[in-house]
């Protein structure tokens, strides 16, 4: 098992397949990821490795956390967070990770919070169908409706689905595929609905459902600390196209419509009940 990476929203954008097609994806960022700290099974019972991502000033850093990245003779880190990992998968204090730590084709499960929403009706939040939008039902169309009993129980029911916060929940979205990176930038591009907005930090893990494909570094994708990575322009690459049925030719097509006239096609229901060859001169 090895170690997730923590990644920024940047937005969307969209790649290109060799044969013209374009693939929706969004586009997550590395900024400075690095390894801060390692949890051992002698010392801590578990094995995992904390990584640090972003920057944040001095001053707005709490002092334990000061100590912590002084250590490990690290900037101090925008976020925190903890990955388990096995036995040998564990990495080097200061180590950081590059967009190589993935492969195109590689599927992700992808951890954040998502857009929030605000205070919103039964409508919006559950799906609720609402009062009638005409007769009997006066300035309270968008109602949520009955929400208790009687006197027994008395009460409204814990949990029951009612207007209040919506989104800005932590949530996971499994098996997104990895379209590309870009090791230069530390940029990964992945198709599917990632949760969060825009600036957002994520937990990238490898999926627990498919299976990795060939090639995907272990314990980790290291980036060179002299960043000599090669520059590319993005596209769709190998691992993640997936090739469909392209349009018929024009001889396909003109050889259908043959096949269709000899079984038919195009005549009313009056010409094929009609009787075929020459009638000419017979009765009735």
């Amino acid at each position: 098992m090895r170690t997730g990476v923590i990644a920024k929203k940047l937005g969307m954008t969209r790649v290109f397949q060799p044969d013209g097609r374009h693939v929706p994806v969004t586009v997550l960022s590395l900024e400075g990821l690095q390894v801060v700290g390692q949890k051992t099974a002698d010392r801590d019972g578990y094995v995992a490795v904390q990584l640090g991502a972003g920057t944040a000033k001095a001053k707005n850093v709490a002092k334990p956390q000061r100590g912590i990245f002084g250590a490990a003779e690290v900037e101090p880190k925008a976020i925190l967070a903890e990955f388990r990992v096995e036995a040998d998968g564990l990495l080097d204090v200061g180590a950081e990770i590059s967009a190589a730590h993935y492969v195109a084709g590689q599927y992700v499960d992808i951890q954040g919070k998502t857009q929030g929403k605000g205070f919103q009706g039964g409508m919006k939040r559950w799906g609720f169908g609402g009062m009638r939008a005409t007769h009997g039902v006066s300035i309270s169309h968008r109602a949520l409706g009955s929400t208790g009993q009687r006197q027994d129980p008395g009460k409204v029911f814990k949990n029951k689905k009612m207007a209040g916060h919506m989104g800005d929940k932590f949530r996971t979205q499994q098996n997104l595929e990895i379209v590309g990176t870009d090791v230069e930038r530390g940029l990964i591009f992945v198709k599917g609905s990632v949760p969060g907005s825009k600036g957002g930090w994520l937990f990238v893990k490898d999926s627990v459902k498919i299976a990795a494909p060939e090639g995907v570094p272990f314990p980790a994708g290291i980036r060179d600390p002299k960043h000599g990575e090669e520059h590319v322009v993005m596209s769709v690459e190998e691992g993640a196209i997936h090739e469909i049925p392209h349009d018929p030719s024009a001889e396909e097509v003109a050889a259908g419509v043959a096949e269709a006239d000899a079984h038919g096609a195009g005549l009313s229901d009056a010409e094929i009940s009609a009787p075929q060859g020459d009638t000419t001169g017979q009765e009735g």
